[in-house]
Formats: structure tokens, C-alpha cells, sequence
């Protein structure tokens, strides 16, 4: 429902920290730290609850054992190990006798009982000062979901009640904003987070808008309080009063205005009013994403992540499974372009495979394209998949986290024998298909100008790019004042990758962050870069900017800028001409 009711004069303002623009008004759904808790309810047949337990105890255990099997042989090693620990858990007597009792003794359904076990079991390890210890409780946090999908796993859903709500919880993982249900999501805040993190990029792209940051959210408010989030100023008022209520509709009235005659515009070229064409395309995550695609007039998805397709099971897809969902993306978006980025883990992301022991620094380890050259008969299967794609439309691939010239020849000959293969096996495939890299290392932007001659096209991936660049976690809140997209050092490596690529007859585009940031569109512009990959949300906006522009005065702009020492002087020159020309769309 869309009205907040039961206003009260107790209204209550928290302030956070915006990542995600829109108004949103429903009551709260809370989701406490962990997981929520199961519903409860009294039973009849103590045997069959128990049989339930059973079931869903299997079920895991051969799901454990799968993926297991799959890690050994993507790897060729037993790191695989850490799943033997957790089907341990599911062999371990205290644990399972505990569950049964509580079935048998309260007459309580099994999910409920396997839930309250655990949880005694989770706050008395939270309470040892041993570190190790206090650490394994994310194992068991993850048996206990696997448990309780499994119960019922036909109907396991993320996101909460099928009525209008704004979600609060104390943190949520990309997988889990993937697969919020759109229709019922009016906005979500929580505890942890930042304005760069995966889960605040994935709500900005599915147009929800979301706060972080709130301290003890979780804690300080209840359920089903009604409330107002403002995913622009970083508020979530609760109990509103009558005329704040009032206010956000307005509010809301005429961003809905605007974002109504952008959509009227949707077939408009992104093409600035001195005639410079830039290609405006889309970033995905999910295939389900390309009718957001279609509507919002982009020409084609300039970077389909597919850590969600590969990674979102116990098991990876194989490659006639991957085939079968990059074919039916190409097809759709047909004639416009397909960029598939290869898988993209470690690090910030989901991991490939369970490590050991952890890394001592993720974001400076075993990621990206390094894990692929690693894992070659696991690279291979996605780039033959690719490959199939290539066949029924225009389709391109390009690498992640490229530091030299070395891990691209490697990629590529790989790409080269899987072509081979697929020629023997007489599968058809695009044999000048696009191969393009990632920019998000500084030594990649150094030496730009010796890996174009190697590639058709340069993605500048800004997020990365600037945390390297300036040695910012972006994720850090203790550091995220160092994160700043407009550091001379970061402007000037992004000109260099241009320039590099225009000498060698490669296109260069921008996917990252600073592409759906308003404020940095002229001077990206100016910079030279010819194409832009947002959102799909963004695409209008982005397009309304670009064609406000004129290059001219935007490359006027990028020179003053590549000439500027400082951050802020940089960020007020770009902001400035944004204000200019079209501050309907600034927040």
C-alpha cells in the first residue's frame, strides 16, 4: 500500500548516508542481524516434523557434497575441504538431538526448532574472546540457511512480505538486492554499507532507493512502523507527519515528472548539440534486466557481469547452460551489442571458490582475470559459451582487472582455442568477435598505449581505478574522503587510456561509477571517451546530459581540469557546467 497511516506527532528523522536516489513510502519490514526467523506454529504429527528434518538435512548434505566435488575439480586441489567442515555440522549428535527434542518436546515445526537451536548456539560463540571461534560462526549462519531453504525449497524467496514495505537490515549482500522482489521494494536501510559498495551500484541500477549507514537501525525501530526513505538526502522519517507526508509526494510527484519526459525521449540519439555521438549503453546483471534495457532506449549492454550466473548456485553452469542465456540476451538485443565480462571474482566479490585461509589483502590478490588464467578449464567453458553466443548476435568480451600485457596475449590465446575447437566441432561462432579489457589498474592505464595495438576496445572501470589509484578502500568509511573520482592522478590516467587507444584504432568506453554520475558527464565528455555504459534507471538521464552538451566547450573544460592540482577545484569545474545546462537532473 502507498499511503503511510497511523501518523503520529512523534516523528522521528535518522539520518544515514544516501547511495541510491527515489522517495519511497511504506511501512518497515526488519530483518535482524543473521537471518529472520522462520515462522512458528504448533504441530500435530511429531514423526512427520521429524521426517522434515530428515529431508531437508539430505537435501543439504548432497548439496554440500556437490559442491565440494565441483571446487576440487574447477581447481584441481582439496580446497574443497572447508564443505567437509559443514557437512560435519550436519553429523554432529548434540546438534541434530537438540533440534529433535525441541520438536518433540514444544511441539514446534522443525525450521523453527533447528532456528532457536542455533541460535543459542551462534550467541554463545559471539561471546568467546578466541577469534578462530568467533569466526566460525559465519559457517554455521550458512548451514543454518542452507537448512532452512531447505525445508521448503520451492518457495524460498528473498526480499520480505509480498505488501509494499521499506526493508531494514543490519547489511545486504549484491545477491541479496538481486533478488529483492522490485514490485513490493519501496527502498531499503541499513546498518552497514557505503556509497561504492556492490549492494548500493546494484540498487542505483535497479532504480531503488536505499540509505546506509544508519546506526543500529535494526534495533532502534519496529516493524511495521509507518515511514518515508529519501534515497536523495540520505533521511528515513518515520511516523511522518501529515505535512511531511504532503511534502514527499510532492516531491515525489515531480521527480516522476521528469523521469516521464525522459522516457518520452528514450528514442532521442545521445549526441551533444555540436554533434559528437557517444554510445550510451547499459550495465546488467541479470538477464531478466534487458526489457529494463529495451525501455530505456540504450544501444545494447556495454558490461553483463556474470558473477550472479555463474556463482549464484552450489554449482557453476556448464557451458551449454551458459550458452543458453548469453544466446537469448544477444538475440534480444539484437542489433545493439552484448559485452560480456568474464567472471570477476575474489576480493569484494563472491569467491570463485572458498580459499583456505583468507587472504591477508583481497582487493590486491587473486581476482578477476587472474583467477580465470588460473582455472583455464574453467575460463574455457565460459569463453566457449561466449563464443556459441557470437553466432546470433553482435557480441564482445572483454577481461577483468588487467595489470600487463602478459594476462591479455594469455586470454586471448585462449579465445583462439576455443575457436579452434568449436571449428572442429563445426559450432558456429563470430571469428572476428571484439575483445576488449578492463582499465582498473594503474599500470594497465600506464601502459595503455603498448595493450591497445592487442585489443579492440578499453572499458574504463572507474570504481577500481580510483581505490588503486589513490589507495582508498571505497568500502572503508574511515578512508572514503580519499575516494575521489575527480584526483588529478585519476583524470589524467583516464585521458591517457583515450589517447592510447584513438592512436591504435581502439574505441574506449567508461562503465564504472563516474559513467551514471551527472556531475563528471562533461567532463568525461571532454576527455574524449565514446561510450558510456550506466544503469539502466540512468540511461535517460545520462542521454538528456549528453545531448545538453557541447563537446566543444566540454573538451575547453577537460584541458582547464588535466591542468588543475586539486580535486575539488576539478569537481566544481564538471559540477558547474552540469548545474548549467541541466540541473533538473542533479539531486
Amino acid at each position: 500500500m502507498e499511503r503511510v497511516s497511523g501518523v503520529t506527532p512523534e516523528e522521528t528523522v535518522l539520518q544515514g548516508t544516501p547511495v541510491s536516489g527515489g522517495i519511497g513510502i511504506a511501512p518497515l519490514h526488519v530483518i535482524a542481524r543473521g537471518f529472520a526467523a522462520p515462522e512458528v506454529y504448533e504441530i500435530d504429527d511429531v514423526e512427520a516434523e521429524r521426517r522434515r528434518f530428515e529431508a531437508a538435512l539430505e537435501r543439504t548434505r548432497e548439496q554440500l557434497i556437490a559442491l565440494q566435488e565441483r571446487i576440487n575439480a574447477i581447481s584441481g586441489t582439496d580446497e574443497g575441504m572447508i564443505f567437509e567442515a559443514h557437512q560435519m555440522m550436519l553429523e554432529d549428535k548434540a546438534l541434530v538431538g537438540q533440534v529433535m527434542a525441541a520438536i518433540e518436546k514444544r511441539r514446534q515445526n522443525a525450521e523453527y526448532a533447528l532456528y532457536a537451536t542455533i541460535q543459542n548456539y551462534l550467541e554463545a560463540m559471539r561471546r568467546v574472546p578466541d577469534p578462530y571461534l568467533r569466526e566460525r560462526t559465519a559457517d554455521i549462519e550458512d548451514v543454518c540457511q542452507r537448512l532452512l531453504r531447505n525445508f521448503s525449497p520451492e518457495e524460498h524467496r528473498v526480499g520480505g512480505p509480498d505488501e509494499r514495505h521499506i526493508l531494514v537490515a543490519y547489511d545486504l549482500s549484491p545477491s541479496d538486492t538481486a533478488a529483492m522482489d522490485r514490485r513490493h521494494m519501496a527502498g531499503f536501510a541499513t546498518e552497514l554499507g557505503s556509497v561504492n559498495s556492490h549492494t548500493a551500484i546494484l540498487a542505483r541500477s535497479l532504480g531503488i532507493p536505499a540509505i546506509v549507514g544508519l546506526k543500529n537501525v535494526v534495533l532502534d525501530v519496529r516493524a511495521l512502523t509507518p515511514a518515508i526513505i529519501d534515497g536523495y538526502s540520505g533521511k528515513l522519517i518515520l511516523n511522518p507527519r501529515s505535512e511531511t507526508l504532503e511534502r514527499y509526494l510532492s516531491i515525489r510527484s515531480e521527480k516522476e515528472k521528469v523521469r516521464h519526459e525522459l522516457e518520452a525521449q528514450r528514442e532521442d540519439e545521445a549526441v551533444t548539440i555540436d554533434g559528437r555521438g557517444i554510445t550510451l549503453s547499459a550495465n546488467i546483471e541479470l538477464s531478466e534486466e534487458i526489457s529494463l534495457v529495451k525501455n530505456s532506449g540504450a544501444r545494447g549492454v556495454g558490461l553483463y557481469r556474470t558473477e550472479f550466473l555463474l556463482l549464484k548456485g552450489e554449482q557453476m553452469p556448464g557451458e551449454m547452460e551458459q550458452a543458453e542465456v548469453y544466446t537469448r540476451l544477444a538475440k534480444a538485443l539484437s542489433p545493439d551489442p552484448l559485452i560480456i565480462r568474464t567472471l570477476d571474482a575474489g576480493g569484494d566479490k563472491l569467491p570463485v571458490e572458498p580459499l583456505s585461509e583468507p587472504e591477508p589483502n583481497p582487493f590486491l590478490g587473486w581476482r578477476g582475470i587472474r583467477v580465470s588464467l588460473d582455472r583455464p578449464a574453467m575460463f574455457k567453458e565460459q569463453l566457449r559459451a561466449i563464443l556459441r553466443a557470437s553466432a546470433h548476435g553482435k557480441v564482445a568480451v572483454m577481461f577483468p582487472l588487467i595489470s600487463g600485457i602478459r594476462e591479455v596475449r594469455r586470454a586471448k590465446e585462449l579465445v583462439w582455442e576455443c575457436m579452434d575447437e568449436l571449428e572442429e566441432e563445426q559450432v558456429p561462432f563470430d571469428g572476428d568477435l571484439e575483445i576488449g579489457v578492463m582499465i582498473e589498474v594503474p599500470s594497465a592505464a600506464v601502459i595503455a598505449d603498448l595493450i591497445a595495438p592487442e585489443v579492440d576496445f578499453f572499458s574504463i572501470g572507474t570504481n577500481d581505478l580510483i581505490q588503486y589509484t589513490v589507495a582508498s578502500d571505497r568500502v572503508n568509511h574511515r578512508v572514503a574522503d580519499l575516494y575521489r573520482p575527480s584526483h588529478p592522478a585519476v583524470i589524467r590516467l583516464i585521458k591517457q587510456t583515450i589517447d592510447a587507444g584513438l592512436a591504435a584504432g581502439a574505441w574506449t568506453g567508461v562503465c564504472g561509477e563516474m559513467a551514471g554520475d551527472l556531475r563528471f558527464t562533461p567532463l568525461l565528455l571532454g576527455l574524449g571517451v565514446e561510450e558510456l555504459s550506466v544503469g539502466p534507471h540512468q540511461v535517460p538521464r545520462v542521454r538528456r546530459a549528453i545531448r545538453a552538451l557541447s563537446h566543444a566547450e566540454c573538451a575547453a573544460l577537460a584541458d582547464e581540469a588535466l591542468k588543475s592540482p586539486l580535486s575539488l577545484d576539478i569537481l566544481e569545474l564538471s559540477t558547474g557546467m552540469a548545474r548549467k545546462y541541466y540541473p533538473e537532473l542533479l539531486d
